[in-house]
């Protein structure tokens, strides 16, 4: 765990792989948010705290793919995970992954008579 971590840091702003937990800590929750999201990369995220409101308010304007609520690195198999911005690759695992094999396409038949073309 690394404490008293800025926001310009190579470990706070770079995407660092490993057991690593940066720690910010904040008194003006829409100046965290903006310290959070001030990134290219968005894989995962924690936060914590006592009040549920808060918890799901930030996990909403989170930028990232999975966000933690009083844990870190909880992952499930089933639960779709991915990054935001320059992290991941889209979505793995779960019906989210097939999108990205997936191409839409609209085909319109006509079983009555034929118009005429011309």
């Amino acid at each position: 765990m690394l404490t008293n971590v800025k926001n310009d840091h190579t470990v706070a702003c770079d995407e660092i792989f490993g057991p690593v937990v940066s720690v910010i800590e904040w008194d003006d929750r829409e100046e965290m948010i903006a310290q959070a999201n001030d990134t290219e990369y968005g894989l995962t995220s924690a936060v914590w705290t006592t009040d549920v409101e808060t918890a799901h308010e930030t996990a909403e304007v989170l930028e990232a793919g999975t966000v933690w609520v009083n844990t870190y690195n909880d992952l499930f198999d089933h639960v779709p995970h991915g990054g935001y911005k320059q992290s991941g690759l889209g979505r793995e695992l779960d019906e989210e992954a097939f999108e990205s094999y997936r191409q839409t396409k609209t085909v319109l038949l006509n079983f009555g008579k034929l118009p005429r073309l011309g």
